[in-house]
């Protein structure tokens, strides 16, 4: 896997929008973050575009995103938000020009499709964390995080179990993100590979049925049965129907696993809530699953 070089004070890092539409009060928080961490921060030329839901059309938000890709000067690209577009950009973007010049691609939820690609086509780790639409209500560990996995600093966790973990242990690679994105990718060229990783996944404001729908869809296409562990994140705000579907989100998923030998860990606090704590996807890692969880990256 390439691993982007890590940042220092006095680098450059470009902010994009490849999904829904945003404004500059949204990224305030983040950018004020950005400099006291001594960072110079170069907005692309549509972050604040508008073309209904997105932020700007496809052309020129893969264009904002292609020219911070291109630019020698700067080492890591973030995603301003999410919402919905990026699928609607990934194929416009020449990727093999991060070869030339890697550099961090950061983000969660809809950014998930840039994740998945990046490591199925480019072999190339990338972070999965809050954006900053997310820093005004972020805690300081999540953003802490984040500094920390740009920066190269040790990134370690430990938390509470949970009544349904599996305990056990592997060390591995950890991919993954949201669970509706990588379902949505299941076929194309973008799709996530499984076989002999630990796969990381969350969720927003889903139906019961279809959080049951799409892990009946990884257990069907393979993807759940060569894992080397299971990590879920939140499952947020989620819904049902008139009619209950009769168990929560972790329950769903527990009863599609369980049969599995793997570790798998449940309420990891990465997610759409405030304690988005950052996973650096393509990196090996340790899961340790027992009366505490601790998930420790590779430096």
């Amino acid at each position: 896997m390439i691993r982007p070089i890590f940042l220092k004070e006095g680098d450059k890092i470009g902010l994009v929008a490849t999904a829904r539409k945003i404004n500059p009060i949204e990224i305030a928080e983040a950018t004020e973050t950005f400099a006291n961490w001594g960072l110079e921060v170069i907005l692309g030329d549509h972050v604040f575009g508008q073309d209904n839901q997105f932020s700007g059309s496809d052309k020129e938000r893969a264009f904002d995103l292609q020219n911070m890709i291109d630019r020698k000067d700067i080492k890591a690209i973030i995603c301003v938000r999410g919402g919905y577009g990026t699928v609607r950009v990934v194929d416009r973007i020449n990727w093999k020009k991060l070869l030339e010049s890697p550099k961090w691609l950061v983000g969660f939820s809809d950014i998930t499709v840039i994740h998945s690609h990046l490591n199925r086509q480019i072999g190339m780790e990338s972070i999965h964390s809050l954006m900053p639409l997310n820093f005004e209500t972020a805690s300081h560990a999540a953003i802490n995080s984040l500094r920390k996995a740009l920066f190269g600093k040790e990134l370690k966790y430990s938390i509470a179990s949970h009544k349904l973990n599996k305990t056990g242990s592997s060390e591995a690679e950890i991919v993954g993100g949201n669970l509706s994105i990588i379902y949505n990718l299941t076929g194309s060229i973008s799709d996530i590979d499984t076989k002999g990783k630990i796969l990381f996944l969350e969720d927003l404001d889903e139906y019961l049925y279809h959080i049951d729908r799409m892990m009946m869809n990884l257990w069907r296409a393979g993807k759940l049965d060569k894992l080397k562990g299971l990590i879920i994140g939140g499952m947020t705000d989620m819904n049902d129907n008139k009619v209950p579907f009769g168990k929560d989100a972790y329950q769903i998923i527990h009863d599609i696993v369980k049969a599995y030998s793997y570790p798998v860990c449940f309420n990891f606090p990465a997610g759409h809530f405030p304690d988005n704590r950052a996973l650096i996807l393509g990196r090996k890692v340790k899961l340790e699953v027992a009366s505490k969880v601790k998930l420790t990256f590779e430096n």
